[in-house]
């Protein structure tokens, strides 16, 4: 059975930080929020496992302030299997990593077959961990005995997995890939918010109408509002598809809303006053929005052929130059470099050399040991497109 301590403690907190700081080594590190549940991505727990000291499950709510614990471990390296999920919720409770170790990012630029947690591990380690508990709601307290030995785990044999990865890197020559990859999730920053963060909501593309867009925006303001107020995530309220549902039925009272089979949800009732009068708010607004919104988004590439038939031409000589050179590397191409980054350079290049094109990925963010291995590459198979004849041109036999 796994031996493990849980925190909930001010003062058992600051003695368990003095153990993590005498202990030797990586840090493993993990969050279990309450995604689906609750309408934050705050941290409900927090697992910490360093040899020498052991496995800590800290409770953020009662805790508060995780000062003592940056204070113990903020120089040591943490190791995280996919960090950049668990980064945003450990930076709200200013919990900042100096450096880290990406088991998962480590897995996929080593070619690994499978990255989750428990592949990884049986992969590394021959240990069979169970992952029953991945999506549940960590909010719930008190947290089931199971669930704690499910979070402890996850920590457990982190820096074990850790040790094997950083050799298997250092065998295939990666260590520099891995530690520019882990640099670059460390240093990613949150996206700005959405200017119409409303046009997300699934199945709007079948509302038509400025006026009905209004609707459908007020409606997702209003199951916002409720949502944060309540601390529950907005499709637990009333789900995309039945805001869609309600603008689409157009009710004309709120009788006529309530009789809607298709507007469900466990708010859809208990809260008719608040979506009806979002849906007059809606109707009754000055600022309707735009029915179509400019977008730097590339088209799908299989409309570049009419579109821009030079950029097809380079995406098609590229793409599977790029491919063959990930296949060498032995790992995914979406790790070698980023399919959107190729995209862009081949539908407008600025300049043709490898190094313009070296150039225009670093400003997209590729970093350094992708330009390294792509750009070459990516520029002679543009000079091989441009070379050859497009078959509208090229005289019949």
């Amino acid at each position: 059975m796994t031996e493990y301590s849980v925190i909930s403690d001010v003062e058992e907190f600051r003695a368990a930080c003095a153990v993590l700081a005498a202990g030797t080594g990586p840090v493993a590190v993990d969050v279990e929020r309450a995604s689906g549940f609750r309408y934050s991505q705050r941290a409900y727990l927090v697992q910490v496992f360093r040899r020498d000291a052991g496995v800590f499950l800290f409770d953020p709510p009662p805790l508060g302030d995780f000062a003592p614990l940056q204070q113990a471990i903020g120089d040591e390296e943490w190791v995280f299997h996919a960090a950049s999920q668990d980064l945003p919720s450990l930076r709200e409770l200013d919990l900042l990593p100096s450096r880290i170790f990406d088991t998962e990012l480590a897995a996929r630029l080593l070619g690994h077959d499978r990255v989750g947690l428990a592949a990884v591990v049986e992969q590394t380690l021959g240990i069979t961990l169970k992952k029953e508990h991945s999506a549940a709601d960590w909010s719930t307290r008190p947290l089931p005995p199971a669930w704690l030995d499910y979070a402890a785990l996850d920590v457990l044999h982190l820096v074990d997995v850790r040790d094997v990865l950083a050799a298997e890197l250092e065998e295939q020559h990666k260590t520099q890939f891995a530690a520019e990859e882990f640099t670059a999730t460390l240093a990613r920053l949150p996206k700005p918010p959405r200017e119409d963060p409303w046009r997300r909501l699934s199945g709007l593309h079948q509302v038509r109408g400025a006026r009905n867009l209004a609707v459908a925006r007020e409606l997702w303001r209003a199951r916002e509002a409720y949502a944060q107020e309540q601390d529950v995530s907005p499709g637990r309220l009333v789900p995309d598809r039945s805001l869609v549902a309600a603008v689409m039925a157009n009710p004309q009272s709120k009788q006529a809303l309530a009789a809607l089979k298709d507007f469900q949800g466990r708010a859809s009732r208990s809260q008719l006053d608040r979506w009806w009068q979002a849906i007059a708010a809606g109707r009754e607004s000055t600022e309707l929005p735009r029915e179509r919104v400019p977008s730097d988004a590339l088209p799908p590439p299989r409309a570049w052929a009419d579109r821009n038939p030079e950029a097809d031409a380079r995406l098609k000589a590229a793409r599977p130059v790029v491919e063959g050179v990930a296949e060498e590397l032995g790992m995914p191409t979406e790790n070698l470099l980023t399919p959107e980054f190729l995209r862009r350079v081949a539908w407008e290049p600025r300049g043709g050399t490898a190094e313009e094109i070296a150039h225009a990925l670093a400003e997209l963010g590729a970093r350094p040991w992708q330009i390294e291995h792509t750009a070459q590459k990516i520029a002679d198979a543009f000079v091989e497109a441009a070379q050859v004849p497009d078959s509208a041109d090229t005289p019949a036999s």
